[in-house]
């Protein structure tokens, strides 16, 4: 099968394009900028573009698919030739169902824990030797792809994302899979330049839940209030299993997990993370891992890379970096924090970065979300407003969105760099949230500070 990716650069794209390489396809692609890690991976499979940019030419009715990223636009000059050839063009998603029609797919969704509890199965998976396709949001230890398909696995396991699945499809993302074994972690409102509100954002939800096929299973958090009512509404004839924070204590800095076992120490730490443990068990038993079996694997799972990603330790001092924008996020982060080293200093810095997070509107909806720093610090890029021709946002509108008094704020990334070098952080646990680099800060050099 000859393979053409319109935008592989993608993070999930450029995964999904070496996945199919390896499968044997022919693959090609294009795209107009391709940044590093895509660009040095699709080079060692000699899969990067000879040239960046759009080319018609290239598409010919020797293409037996098109696979369309999120990052073309409707007017894509080789998105419009494929039209006019009339060749098969599908979204990302799309093309995973088509891979998979004939597995069992387990898909999980949810605002916040996805890539976490996806990870944690994969993880348990790969720990017991037990091979799954699979497809997740993070590059994890041990997985040299983010995407893995084959033809005789029997499971695959798909993480579930609710933004549109191509410019020509609006659809979201995780209403395309059709899931025998489902998980919904949580639902906080996000990505408003979509969903502009929040009912409509949680209708989505129903949408997914309602997608299960029948007698299909789905886990959910039942300590999420919205959560809970759309599991709970649908009429589908669907098995329902709840989960909720397991029992644990912290010693020393440490999270001890209670089983019938004893207290198994965890790498990782949180409320959230707990609730998505519970989570990820309940989907392995469904897979055949027995209880026993998942908690000797998970004791060494250490987190999906920049989720409360440890990135520098000393007996005095700890730095963490985490993808937390989105307010429910931004608040789980920091409590789960500031509940492990209490006896620390927390110091919180927040890039607001997303289309959601530097409208003006939408502000608000941080009302309390750093409440549980001792400093707190928030940095946003005027310019990437208008970059994202969003009406501009004062430092005046973002402290009183955060109703925080000592809030300190900064639009100068060489400024706030100077503010994080110059910080005593004896005794001091640094949490860098963001799903960006605060203009261009060099984690590497972070990693100096202690």
């Amino acid at each position: 099968m000859n393979i053409h990716f319109i935008a592989i650069g993608g993070s999930a794209m450029h995964n999904l394009a070496i996945a199919l390489h390896q499968k044997g396809y022919q693959v090609s692609g294009s795209d107009d900028t391709i940044h590093d890690p895509s660009k040095s991976r699709l080079a060692k499979y000699d899969l990067l573009p000879s040239q960046f940019g759009w080319f018609p030419e290239k598409i010919t009715t020797n293409l037996d698919v098109i696979i369309l990223g999120m990052h073309a636009k409707k007017d894509n000059p080789e998105l419009l030739k494929a039209q006019e050839l009339g060749l098969k063009i599908y979204s990302y998603p799309e093309f995973l169902y088509e891979q998979s029609k004939d597995k069992t797919r387990v898909v999980i969704g949810g605002s916040h824990g996805k890539t976490t509890i996806t990870s944690m199965i994969l993880h348990v998976l790969n720990y017991h030797d037990r091979t799954v396709d699979y497809m997740v949001g993070a590059q994890l230890e041990g997985f040299e792809t983010m995407v893995h398909l084959t033809e005789e696995n029997e499971f695959i396991v798909l993480e579930g994302d609710e933004y549109l699945s191509s410019p020509i499809d609006r659809r979201p993302k995780f209403h395309l899979y059709k899931p025998n074994i489902a998980l919904l972690s949580g639902i906080a409102w996000d990505h408003i330049n979509v969903f502009p509100t929040f009912e409509n954002y949680v209708e989505q939800f129903s949408i997914f839940t309602d997608s299960l096929t029948n007698g299909g299973i789905i886990v959910y958090n039942e300590e999420d209030v919205a959560v809970k009512r759309v599991v709970e509404e649908s009429i589908r004839p669907i098995k329902k299993y709840t989960y909720s924070t397991p029992k644990h204590s912290i010693k020393n800095g440490i999270t001890f997990l209670e089983t019938p076992e004893g207290n198994l120490p965890l790498e990782i730490f949180g409320n959230h993370n707990l609730q998505n443990l519970a989570g990820a068990k309940w989907i392995c038993q469904h897979m055949g891992i027995d209880e026993d079996d998942f908690y000797e694997a998970i004791v060494s799972f250490k987190g999906a890379s920049k989720r409360l990603e440890k990135i520098a330790e000393n007996n005095s001092t700890v730095v963490f970096k985490d993808f937390a924008h989105s307010p429910s996020k931004v608040e789980a982060t920091t409590t789960a924090v500031n509940n492990q080293y209490v006896n620390r200093t927390l110091l919180a810095c927040l890039e607001l970065h997303t289309y959601s997070s530097l409208n003006a509107e939408f502000l608000a909806e941080y009302k309390g979300a750093l409440d549980n720093a001792d400093k707190a610090v928030v940095f946003y890029s005027p310019h990437a407003v208008k970059i994202k021709q969003l009406e501009e946002v004062t430092q005046q509108q973002i402290a009183e969105a955060f109703e925080r008094d000592d809030l300190i704020i900064y639009t100068n990334p060489q400024e706030f760099k100077e503010f994080l070098f110059n910080q005593d952080l004896d005794d001091t646990a640094v949490l860098l949230m963001s799903s960006g680099n605060y203009g261009g800060l060099d984690f590497n050099e972070v990693k100096k500070l202690i």
